[in-house]
């Protein structure tokens, strides 16, 4: 599928596709002290306050396919990095339309953060993806992302 190309600009009026995604942040097996539509509330909340504040260390782009479609989106953010304090680029959000999975949009936009990340003299590109989120750690793992930390819980009840 390398013959697909993308468009990948910066989020303009695409909120509703945007946020019409979200409960692909969920499509698979949870923790179970985590509740679905709690997640799907906390990620929207959070994406909608970013499209509208637009705070400075957020970046959202939308890739589109070459009909001009809106394929999928990606959420950038800086982030100083606990260890060294130099700037990490963060992918915060990562989401392709479902009728589009498996034409090279993910990549797409996994290659745009790193373009964007090394343009912006980033450390680290780093993201964090739920354990049960298989399809998405195999995305990862295949454009070479691995384990730095590990984010364990429990719950208090």
């Amino acid at each position: 599928m390398s013959d697909i190309h993308f468009l990948i600009r910066l989020a303009e009026d695409d909120d509703d596709f945007i946020l019409g995604l979200v409960p692909r942040f969920v499509d698979f097996s949870l923790p179970k002290w985590r509740k679905r539509h709690e997640c799907i509330e906390g990620i929207r909340k959070d994406l909608g306050r970013h499209l509208d504040e637009q705070p400075a260390n957020s970046y959202v782009f939308v890739a589109e396919n070459d009909d001009g479609d809106r394929v999928g989106f990606i959420h950038l953010q800086k982030t100083q990095d606990y260890f060294t304090g130099r700037i990490n680029c963060h992918i915060s959000d990562l989401a392709v339309s479902p009728r589009h999975e498996g034409q090279g949009v993910g990549k797409a936009l996994i290659a745009h953060a790193e373009d964007w990340a090394r343009e912006h003299q980033c450390q680290l590109v780093t993201l964090a993806v739920f354990p049960g989120n298989e399809r998405a750690r195999a995305l990862y793992e295949a454009a070479g992302y691995h384990v730095d930390l590990l984010r364990l819980a429990k719950p208090t009840h």
